[in-house]
């Protein structure tokens, strides 16, 4: 089946939940895998408009609270939200590879196997006794003898939790900061790989339809990996996005349009491909990471298509308006659903 580039776009939207779904936040981010975390407030609001009407972003901290849900490492160096299960699946896969990409920066920060190995007991101990702050966490660290400023903590603290040994859980009592906590330990990968299989359905299933090379950049695992996973999926399509094959899984069922729909900074929308020129073009990529700053604004979609940025104000007025920046051209009538969106958005 050839699908052109809207049907693919309006296909995406159906996948990824963007209209929202009956799903509970866990069962959102079990379907998705993993959910694009380095912003925290963000990634909740990606659940959060993901999940069944009403949910609310202290809902998606709930979930974290209950340990359904996890922030870590799992691939890329990047930090995702996903599940217990999830992480323990994707670092079985992805964490060597993680490591040895990193060699380089470990080298270059002075972060040793002595190093390492201080880090790693001096951390395993405390956090038997409780979860801890961030800022806990480097004064136990500048406490052992470990430098921590200039990077040196964060990647400690990376590869240690790429390692297994930590992630981010439950909130603290203010609610605006995870605790690291210990990672219970998974069970060894299926070496048919049958998990790696489950893992590209479900990013497949919930961002479709998306490229081989869409799934090798999220999971930074060889394509010949890739292929080997994909033929384990009973289920998967494939179909041709204006003449590139990509994948989808079941039968092809092409929505209605979309109209106006707003995501938070960093969302999958943009992010969970590798190839982002089908929801937007050169000029409207450039104005979402304005300088090329690798910070994600938020993002406003016409049927699917990227057309401006927005946030909410930072501002302590009683009346304050929000900011949209529309980069791409749309109607009278679009402009005010924009406005509306913006206005009724509900996840602060």
């Amino acid at each position: 089946m050839t699908l052109s580039a809207q049907s693919a776009r309006r296909m995406r939207g159906q996948s990824q939940l963007l209209g929202g779904s009956d799903l509970a936040p866990a069962d959102v981010v079990r379907r998705t895998v993993a959910l694009q975390g380095q912003d925290l407030p963000a990634v909740l609001r990606a659940i959060a408009i993901r999940s069944r009407p009403g949910t609310t972003v202290q809902d998606v901290r709930d979930a974290f609270d209950r340990g359904e849900l996890v922030r870590s490492w799992p691939m890329r160096g990047t930090l995702f939200a996903t599940t217990p299960e999830h992480l323990a699946t994707l670092l079985s896969f992805t964490a060597e590879r993680t490591r040895n990409m990193a060699a380089r920066r470990r080298a270059e920060l002075g972060l040793d196997e002595a190093v390492l190995s201080r880090g790693r007991e001096t951390l395993r101990e405390a956090l038997g006794l409780r979860s801890m702050r961030r800022a806990e966490v480097m004064e136990l660290w500048s406490g052992a003898g470990i430098e921590t400023a200039d990077g040196r903590g964060y990647h400690l603290l990376m590869h240690l939790s790429v390692e297994g040994l930590a992630h981010w859980g439950p909130f603290s009592p203010s609610g605006t900061e995870q605790l690291l906590t210990l990672t219970s330990p998974g069970a060894a990968a299926d070496p048919a790989g049958a998990e790696l299989s489950a893992v590209l359905r479900g990013f497949v299933l919930a961002r479709g339809p998306v490229t081989e090379a869409d799934v090798a950049w999220w999971t930074k695992l060889p394509k010949t990996v890739v292929r080997k996973a994909a033929a384990g999926v009973e289920d998967l399509v494939q179909v041709e996005v204006d003449g590139t094959p990509a994948w989808i899984i079941g039968d092809p069922e092409i929505p209605g349009p979309s109209g106006v729909t707003l995501v938070p900074a960093f969302d999958e929308w943009i992010l969970g491909y590798a190839d982002r020129s089908l929801v937007a073009g050169p000029a409207m990529l450039a104005a979402i990471v304005p300088g090329g700053n690798g910070v994600f604004r938020p993002a406003i979609l016409d049927d699917g298509v990227v057309v401006g940025t927005w946030r909410l104000p930072r501002t302590s007025r009683a009346t304050p308006e929000p900011v949209i920046d529309l980069v791409e051209r749309i109607s009278p009538a679009k402009q005010k659903a924009v406005a509306q969106a913006v206005a009724d958005w509900p996840h602060g």
